[in-house]
């Protein structure tokens, strides 16, 4: 009998602690939303970043911050994601390479696939093997003859270690038989620089990061590696029309919250996604960037991950590519 006014305080104070909780879940978002970048500003994931944010911001009515932690290849935005508290307030731009990649190039990781619970994939993006104009080639067969004619003679750079840009040229070399040395940086910001002023000679990016450039001349584009030609590089072919068959190459960009964010608040920010990347404004900045909009649910995004991670794994086992 002694016990019951104990038990009965308890039990109206788990209540109230419920209902607190489904309240602040509830008015979800109350107070700014954090997205957290694995890149430093510029390139494909940084322009995803903002774009999401920008047009999220207005559907949800709160404050959207773009947070850009490179380094680590990844690894520290992602580890920063992994540990912060799963309430909807702390999100995770995901690249491709990084997630799927990632977990087959290191042994010790921060964070694990299974810390992060699926939002939604938000776009993707072919990607452009470029040169710098000193590279004696004017289309992409002429330039694996360069290649193989001189093997280790030139260098290429890639948005560091385990990136798309990294994977794919050693794939691209694999495939071609042809031979480059790996330069790696901390993001395409600072890779294209060199590759601009002649330092590296070969840089395979996402749009956002040549584009413009090969619209000016300051880079060659040899192919895309999309099934079609891009919109914004209607001249360059694609790596099919270019006579190498068989080799495609897709990055994307997805929105992860830490593992337990209350499903409520994982619904209410897909949809809201989903909303914000059908404006106009959204359209008209990723048409302009050169990236796709590409939206997936939690559940079609979660499959996409299982199914690329065993393609991936396959690719750096096969291509004995590390992240040294």
């Amino acid at each position: 009998m002694q016990r019951r006014p104990f038990l009965r305080r308890a039990t109206v104070a788990a209540a109230f602690l419920c209902s607190g909780l489904a309240l602040a879940q509830g008015n979800y978002p109350s107070k700014p939303i954090t997205l957290i970048v694995p890149n430093p500003p510029g390139g494909l994931v940084d322009t995803s970043a903002r774009i999401v944010g920008d047009t999220l911001a207005k559907v949800l009515g709160q404050t959207i911050v773009v947070d850009n932690r490179g380094g680590g290849s990844g690894n520290v935005a992602y580890g920063l994601v992994a540990r912060a508290q799963p309430d909807g307030y702390t999100l995770l731009t995901s690249y491709s390479a990084y997630h799927v990649g990632n977990p087959w190039l290191m042994s010790k990781l921060p964070w694990a696939q299974k810390d992060f619970t699926p939002v939604a994939l938000v776009t993707v993006a072919t990607n452009v093997i470029t040169a710098h104009p000193s590279v004696p080639a004017n289309n992409l067969q002429e330039f694996i003859a360069y290649l193989k004619k001189n093997p280790g003679k030139l260098s290429y750079a890639s948005q560091g270690n385990g990136s798309v840009s990294h994977i794919g040229t050693e794939m691209f070399k694999a495939q071609t038989g042809t031979s480059m040395v790996h330069i790696p940086y901390k993001g395409s910001g600072d890779a294209i620089k060199d590759v601009l002023g002649g330092n590296v000679q070969v840089f395979m990016s996402t749009p956002p990061s040549v584009m413009q450039h090969v619209q000016t001349g300051k880079l060659k584009a040899f192919a895309v590696t999309g099934k079609t030609r891009h919109p914004g590089l209607p001249n360059v072919p694609t790596t099919a029309e270019a006579g190498l068959k068989g080799f495609e190459l897709e990055s994307w960009v997805a929105i992860f919250a830490p593992a337990g964010t209350p499903p409520d608040v994982v619904q209410k920010l897909t949809a809201g996604i989903q909303k914000a990347l059908a404006t106009p404004e959204a359209k008209a900045r990723a048409d302009a960037a050169g990236i796709e909009i590409r939206y997936l649910p939690p559940a079609q995004l979660g499959e996409m991950v299982t199914r690329e991670t065993a393609f991936w794994g396959k690719t750096i086992r096969e291509q004995h590519i590390t992240a040294d």
